[in-house]
């Protein structure tokens, strides 16, 4: 992990700026910090952080036009941090190109290991769609994407069509949340992006054959009415 990595922070109150500052500051942080989504983009393009923390709220435009915007050239993760709990203002988010998604009030641990995830994930690869390396390895999880074969703790794991494509998708993104309907466009279809007893079912097999506790997930977490993410370590 980079202790010295750059977060910007894009939030228009002054107290939570305040207390993000401090906080990431202790972890060893840079913090860069806008009031605005106009700063904000500006302070992207210029000081090129490596992490993105951005309020949907924002004074001279909507957070989530500032995503459209920054996703027209820059692949920087971006964790929305927001007031707003709706499934639809989540999954709008995360389809339009953010990784993480949390709801204020927060708690700061749990703030903080997201954001150490979504270093990591960076760090390792986990970059833009079509991009990712050949072989990817999650502690003891492989994923052979060359070879489309998958080992835990170097035993290969027997997988049908779907359990793979969809193990797949979320380890081309590690530590993103992948959208159940974007999950089900990619693999079953643009038909069947309701049919969301399909992804739970599949979900299930793939956690059974991983040893994976959906109460304690190693691997495979669940964001409850929005989608899954594979943890990044």
């Amino acid at each position: 992990m980079n202790l010295s990595a750059t977060v910007l922070v894009i939030d228009d109150e002054p107290q939570i700026r305040k207390f993000l500052r401090i906080s990431l500051s202790s972890q060893g942080y840079q913090v860069i910090e806008a009031a605005t989504g106009g700063d904000g983009l500006a302070q992207a393009a210029l000081a090129q952080p490596d992490l993105v923390v951005l309020d949907l709220g924002l004074p001279d435009m909507d957070g989530q036009q500032v995503l459209l915007a920054l996703r027209e050239w820059s692949a920087v993760p971006v964790m929305v941090l927001s007031v707003r709990a709706s499934e639809v203002q989540k999954v709008d988010a995360l389809d339009g190109g953010a990784n993480d998604y949390v709801t204020k009030p927060f708690g700061i641990q749990e703030f903080l290991a997201r954001v150490r995830a979504l270093l990591r994930s960076s760090a390792s690869g986990g970059l833009p769609v079509g991009a990712g390396a050949p072989t990817i390895s999650l502690g003891p999880l492989t994923i052979d994407l060359a070879e489309r074969r998958v080992s835990l703790a170097g035993a290969a794991v027997e997988l049908t069509r779907k359990e793979y494509s969809l193990l797949a998708q979320l380890a081309r993104h590690p530590g993103r949340v992948i959208t159940q309907q974007q999950l089900l466009k990619d693999i079953w279809g643009p038909s069947h992006v309701h049919d969301t007893h399909y992804l739970r079912i599949v979900v299930g097999h793939l956690r059974q054959k991983l040893g994976d506790d959906p109460t304690a997930p190693r691997f495979i977490h669940t964001e409850v009415g929005v989608g899954y993410r594979l943890l990044a370590g």
